[in-house]
């Protein structure tokens, strides 16, 4: 089952800078960058004469929807450099200025917007790009774009300037991009970089313009940029950036609500020290010393209701989340969100040639541990510290290929768990790709967790792997998957809620590509057949499943279909029927509406039966004005026996307003609610369960960024809880929390 949430990448008149330009000029081809002299004010308006001896490049063809057509509008990009930074302006011309969408954002968070950007292989060998993006009002968005994993990534954060300004026959948008922020190779001459200018323009449809147009039967994204020149002499700058931080809270908790009220605790406030070095220009280290590794926003609410397995919860960390994709391999054995209360953190990545390579370690005061199995998970949480490590190294080989090793630890008192193995992933042609991994595990717990928990009481061991064959091409794919994780296999580094499990994975689709005379983008129609067993030979899961998806006007996504399955649990094969469907469009600019729903059988696990589950997760992105943002994401479920009572209604809803006052600050409501209900007389162990449970949780955050590490956090939070032993929503905690922090860049 898939389900589709937004899409990869991937105010002066015109006429002040047509003074600049004389309207015979040619535009230039991708070849070499001028150099200038002189300073370049980022402030949205061209009015400098160093744009008139820029390379000038035109934005003029359509990749999505069309393919490879004509652009609807004239988009002009310039390009030049100083030595120091890359200099970009864009001249977006728009024949409906009104309909321009742009919003205040935070950052990262326009790409619903118009905007306009450039992608820079600057090691010119067609594997990892970075990533920026500048809407009509100058909110920054920068990625990093791992081509060989196909992965792009937010969370990498630069310091950059930028500037945009609407006017009455379109927008402009300056950015300067000090080379400081970017890794490239260290040479005498010039340097080669690929390079995309994208223009994004969401009307009817969200169109995609380019100066390179896309192959669709070709596997790969930045082995089809055009190259430039230039830069010569520039040297990798050995960038130093050092971030003081100071956090201060005061929580106020009791461990019995309802008899023991809040206990007021302590203020606690401390000094941190982040440090970014570029020691070389191939090699970036990290270190963090009594860090503050706490994230400022609250997770996006889930349910916790009828679920075999824990809850996968993204890291939102700024520290974790540098370099995050130099560690990402088939199966996730690096999660770090194992790290819960680090006193230290030191990570070191780079790349020299054909290796990329990336170290990271940890002491954490909190021991966080998964137990999986086959037919679910625990988890607990140990008062006591462990010391963590992970190594990764690739090298790359051919177009789009590397292999690759990893290596994680974790060991505390009477407890360790160590992981290690190989990958591998081969673009054997454009259209066909094998990606592969094997791991082996060692692990002991303490001999109290073991026996709490059921596990081998000695160390023991285990392994995972996976193989997977890909063939994607314009209008067919399909791909073979072996998945297999052993009882003993654990990644305690990692995210691995299930094992004692051998799976085999067959899919089959068929892509129709529209064009601009017909009533679609995009129709797919795609299905596999799966089937599990455990180490003992029982089938775990036998299933096929097939989807249609239509992709159309008002940039509508809509995909319908079910699935039919044989699942034992409890040593019960039960049989489950569903159909689901998924869609979302946005029926006009800054307001996106969809739902995903499903209805059909669903085991019971609590009381080992079939039922009848309706389950609705509704969303809504609406923006009321250009400062406001309401942000809505439901889930709604109800489980019915088959003899027709009810056994449980569920409901989460995560509900967050924000007011965006400018490109560096906002204040953002987040309101959580939950709210189970059970007829106890449908379950076989009542005691064990309330009939009635609610949490409510608020926060208040204040937040300013004069950039992604000059910082402010100001915020208030609490939680509320009821359930059968309470009278009514009781509070539980209660915080209010500072945070500063300042990048100093000697």
């Amino acid at each position: 089952m898939f389900k589709r949430r937004g899409e990869s990448i991937g105010f002066l008149r015109v006429g002040t800078l047509v003074a600049l330009l004389s309207p015979g000029v040619a535009l230039a081809s991708l070849g070499d960058l001028p150099r200038t002299d002189q300073a370049i004010s980022i402030d949205g308006v061209l009015d400098e004469d160093e744009w008139r001896d820029a390379t000038r490049i035109e934005i003029d063809t359509e990749t999505r929807p069309g393919e490879n057509v004509p652009a609807k509008v004239r988009t002009v990009a310039y390009l030049v450099e100083d030595g120091k930074s890359l200099y970009v302006a864009f001249d977006a011309e728009d024949p409906n200025p009104e309909k321009i969408r742009a919003f205040l954002r935070d950052r990262d968070s326009a790409f619903n917007d118009d905007f306009v950007g450039i992608v820079l292989d600057t090691y010119g060998d067609e594997r990892r790009a970075f990533e920026f993006f500048v809407n009509p009002l100058g909110v920054q968005m920068d990625l990093t774009n791992d081509d060989i994993n196909q992965n792009e990534d937010e969370s990498w954060n630069a310091i950059w300037d930028s500037a945009g300004r609407i006017h009455e026959s379109g927008y402009v948008v300056e950015m300067e991009i000090p080379l400081s922020q970017l890794r490239f190779p260290a040479l005498d001459g010039k340097q080669t970089w690929g390079v995309d200018l994208l223009r994004f323009y969401p009307r009817e449809h969200r169109y995609r313009f380019s100066n390179n147009p896309q192959d669709r039967n070709v596997n790969c994204y930045l082995c089809q940029f055009e190259k430039i020149q230039g830069l010569e002499g520039a040297k990798p700058s050995n960038d130093l950036e050092i971030v003081p931080t100071l956090t201060a809270s005061q929580v106020e908790t009791t461990d019995d609500p309802g008899v023991t009220p809040l206990g007021s605790g302590d203020s606690d406030a401390e000094l941190g020290l982040t440090v970014r070095w570029g020691i070389t220009p191939d090699m970036t280290a990290n270190l963090a010393i009594n860090p503050d590794f706490s994230q400022v926003e609250a997770d996006v609410a889930q349910l916790e209701v009828n679920n075999q397995f824990a809850l996968f919860f993204p890291e939102a960390r700024p520290f974790f989340l540098e370099g995050a994709d130099y560690f990402n391999t088939p199966i996730r054995a690096v999660f770090t969100r194992t790290v819960a209360d680090p006193s230290f953190g030191a990570k070191l990545t780079g790349k020299r040639g054909d290796n990329t390579y990336g170290f990271f370690a940890s002491q954490d005061e909190v021991t966080n541990l998964i137990f999986p199995g086959a037919f679910g998970s625990d988890s607990e949480s140990l008062d006591q510290s462990n010391t963590a490590f992970v190594g990764r190294y690739a090298r790359s080989f051919g177009e789009g290929s590397s292999v690759g090793a990893l290596v994680t630890t974790r060991s505390g008192d009477d407890y360790h768990n160590y992981v290690g193995g190989l990958d591998l992933r081969w673009r054997i042609t454009d259209n066909h790709n094998i990606r592969a991994q094997y791991l082996r595990s060692d692990t002991e717990y303490p001999d109290e967790v073991a026996e709490d928990f059921d596990q081998p009481l000695d160390s023991f061991g285990g392994h995972g792997a996976t193989i997977g064959y890909d063939y994607d091409s314009r209008n067919w794919f399909a791909y073979l998957r072996h998945n297999d994780r052993s009882s003993g296999f654990r990644a305690d580094s990692g995210f691995v809620p299930q094992v004692n499990i051998e799976q085999q994975v067959v899919g089959l689709g068929r892509v129709w590509q529209g064009s601009g005379d017909t009533w679609y983008n995009q129709l797919r129609l795609s299905g596999d057949w799966d089937i599990a067993h455990d180490e003992e030979g029982r089938v775990l899961e036998r299933e096929v499943e097939g989807y249609f998806t239509y992709q159309g006007a008002m940039q509508s996504f809509l995909q319908v279909g079910g699935l039919t399955r044989d699942k034992l649990f409890d040593d019960v094969m039960f049989k489950e029927d569903k159909v689901s469907a998924y869609g979302e469009f946005q029926p006009r600019g800054g307001l996106i509406l969809g739902v995903w729903m499903r209805f059909g059988d669903q085991i019971d696990f609590a009381n080992t039966r079939l039922g009848d589950e309706r389950r609705f997760e509704p969303f809504a992105t609406w923006n009321v004005n250009r400062n406001l943002l309401l942000r809505y994401e439901g889930n709604i479920v109800t489980l019915d026996s088959k003899e027709g009572p009810n056994i449980f209604d569920a409901n989460v809803h995560d509900l967050r307003l924000t007011w965006q006052f400018s490109v560096r600050s906002f204040l953002r409501l987040t309101t959580q609610y939950s709210d189970v209900e059970r007829n106890l007389d449908q379950y076989v162990d009542p005691d064990d369960f309330d009939a009635r449970s609610k949490n409510f949780g608020r926060q208040l955050l204040y937040s300013y960024k004069l950039n992604p590490q000059t910082v402010f956090f100001l915020g208030y939070s609490d939680q509320l809880i009821d359930d059968d032993s309470l009278t009514g929503l009781t509070t539980t905690d209660r915080t209010w929390f500072m945070k500063i922090g300042y990048a100093w860049t000697p």
